[in-house]
């Protein structure tokens, strides 16, 4: 997938401007993420990599199946990623079409896991001391993992804060044995 993701760049770039400029980040979210789903099934992927079908009939079958989710454009963009052989970086388009969008819209997700869910008023908070250390909107991905014990482990862009109990206890036990 590291190929793709270089593959995938100037594609989410130009899905991303077309978005900006219709007003349609959600409709081309949606349509980016069937898409991706689509793109890894594992019939879609060998009949890609069948020579004997044609891309012509690939991207048909593509814009047929996904057209209740496609926005505008998005039947020349299947297309054009069909003329490029590049249908298999879309999942890596979808996501770094979504890192624009969440870029534009200041805006990051977090990835927030606990052993127990979240209270609304634990939520509530969690949001607000994130907001006012990334300086961004934020928007919690709530996971719930009991092998961390307690605590909780935050993933937000590139910052990653581990107070899990499971966590601390790791760097006890590394401390220990030095």
């Amino acid at each position: 997938m590291a190929d793709n993701a270089s593959i995938a760049r100037p594609y989410a770039k130009a899905v991303f401007e077309l978005a900006q400029e219709t007003n349609s980040f959600d409709d081309w979210s949606i349509a980016l993420d069937h898409l991706a789903v689509i793109s890894q099934d594992d019939g879609f992927v060998a009949l890609v990599n069948d020579p004997r079908v044609e891309a012509s009939k690939t991207a048909e079958l593509l814009v047929d199946v996904a057209k209740d989710s496609l926005p505008e454009g998005g039947a020349n963009f299947i297309n054009l990623l069909v003329q490029n052989d590049r249908l298999l970086a879309l999942e890596d388009i979808n996501e770094q079409y979504g890192e624009l969008v969440a870029k534009a819209k200041a805006l990051v997700n977090a990835k927030v896991t606990t052993a127990l869910p979240l209270t609304a008023d634990q939520k509530t908070s969690l949001t607000s001391a994130l907001e006012a250390r990334l300086g961004m909107k934020v928007e919690i991905d709530e996971n719930v993992d009991p092998s961390i014990v307690g605590g909780a482990i935050v993933q937000a862009g590139d910052l990653v804060i581990d107070g899990s109990a499971k966590g601390r206890l790791s760097k006890l036990t590394s401390a220990l044995m030095r």
